[in-house]
């Protein structure tokens, strides 16, 4: 089936054929139709696929160990996407269609380079506060949750993915958001980040933090190591706090996500603390290639300001893969990596869901029972101006945080910082010609 008719609005179908091994792996759609169904679809691809050659070219340009940096993170979100496809436990969202797609269907192009835009980001401001390494990663994890708020309450709202709709572990929302998906984001990420520090520190032992070592394999080894490890021991916060509190209590999302919100932040701040007491001795420079990250954040940050503000959700029309049509009385096992068999329905059912961002309002009809592959239509907002309100006080969260780190830390040198004998003896130094 062509784009245009696959594309067209209302269009069904019960399962997708793929005529080669070419042909799930990568589709290529007509952007003419998908801007002309989802326009802020594209423009939010457009911010993260500049964010991803942005970010790439500020690793190359300060080179070290930023490039490695930058590599790990694309495997680690390539690792976690495919496996939320493959697993039927966490399996429970579905992107909308973009020009480029992978693996049938599922992995848009632009979600390969967000986990750059989010991590990477969050990596170099992290490291201009020079904290302990007890402290960095969780400030990582916070800073990631900073940028990705605005954009997962503004996307879902357009209908740039949708999520399973009886699925217990997503189950709590904010503003049409699972609270667990922040918890996810800040816990991955501080994974992610902890495993690529410390495996360095422990088997590529260089000239300084962010050096590069001279062995290009060890260093590719301490690359995929953080990528495969970052998922499993992000899973263990889940498993310490949410789980047990969520699954056995019955405590809602938003509880079990502001505790760890709680732990990182205290952790943060006492590193910070710390850290800040060689400040006033410092006078921060901004590389170049920073003014690249921070034109990034700026886009990002406008462009889910502006959506709110200039674009109706329901103009926005979604067709592609979501969650199966059926009946409304079949149940399937969930099964949480405590033990615990919870459950939730097999298919969407599309007489009696609760999922307020979109509904079948611009369709003569709801989809077929077996449809895998159907319409979803935008909903107006129940208040706008609610929307533009919490979307511009991250903005000017975010604007304060990102230009005391940048500005007002300890700057790009620590990116240039080698561990020598003269470091090592400064204070000697200083101390006798004192005296």
């Amino acid at each position: 089936m062509d784009d245009q008719r696959l594309l067209t609005t209302g269009a069904e179908l019960s399962e997708i054929k793929f005529s080669s091994f070419l042909d799930w792996f990568i589709h290529i759609s007509d952007v003419q139709i998908l801007w002309k169904n989802e326009p802020t679809y594209i423009l939010s691809q457009a911010v993260y696929i500049l964010g991803g050659i942005l970010t790439l070219i500020h690793a190359i340009i300060r080179g070290g160990r930023l490039p490695y940096l930058w590599i790990a993170i694309l495997i680690h979100g390539v690792i976690i996407e495919s496996i939320t496809y493959i697993h039927p436990d966490v399996d429970n969202f579905w992107h909308s269609q973009t020009p480029i797609m992978f693996t049938g269907r599922r992995l848009p192009l632009h979600i390969i380079l967000l986990y750059s835009c989010f991590i990477y980001q969050a990596s170099i401001a992290a490291a201009k506060l020079k904290l302990p390494k007890w402290s960095e990663p969780f400030a990582v994890g916070l800073l990631t949750v900073l940028i990705d708020i605005p954009y997962d309450i503004v996307s879902v709202r357009y209908m740039h993915w949708t999520w399973h709709d009886t699925d217990p572990n997503i189950a709590d929302r904010h503003y049409w958001v699972p609270w667990n998906s922040y918890f996810f984001h800040a816990t991955f990420a501080a994974a992610f980040v902890f495993w690529f520090h410390y495996l360095r520190e422990k088997l590529c032992k260089s000239e300084g933090k962010w050096v590069a070592h001279k062995s290009i394999i060890k260093e590719l080894i301490c690359t995929l190591l953080p990528a495969l490890l970052g998922a499993p021991t992000g899973i263990i916060a889940f498993m310490a706090v949410y789980h047990p509190l969520h699954d056995v209590h019955n405590i809602h999302s938003e509880v079990t996500f502001f505790i760890i919100f709680a732990i990182f932040l205290i952790i943060t701040w006492s590193g910070d603390r710390q850290a800040a007491q060689d400040l006033k001795n410092v006078t921060p420079k901004t590389h170049r290639s920073s003014w690249l990250l921070l034109f990034h954040l700026v886009v990002h940050y406008i462009t889910f300001l502006i959506i709110p503000i200039f674009f109706n959700p329901e103009d926005e029309v979604s067709t592609g893969l979501k969650e199966p049509i059926g009946p409304c009385n079949e149940y399937s096992p969930l099964h949480t990596v405590v033990g615990i068999t919870l459950r939730k329905r097999k298919y969407l059912c599309p007489t009696d869901y609760d999922e307020k961002y979109f509904d079948f309002s611009c369709l003569n009809k709801v989809p077929s029972d077996g449809s895998i592959w159907y319409t979803t239509c935008g909903v107006k907002f129940e208040n706008r101006v609610e929307y533009i309100a919490v979307i511009s006080l991250i903005v000017f969260v975010a604007a304060a945080v990102f230009r005391n780190i940048h500005f007002k830390s300890y700057g790009d040198e620590v990116f240039a910082v080698k561990y020598t004998k003269n470091n090592g003896n400064e204070k000697n130094i200083l101390k006798k010609k004192k005296k």
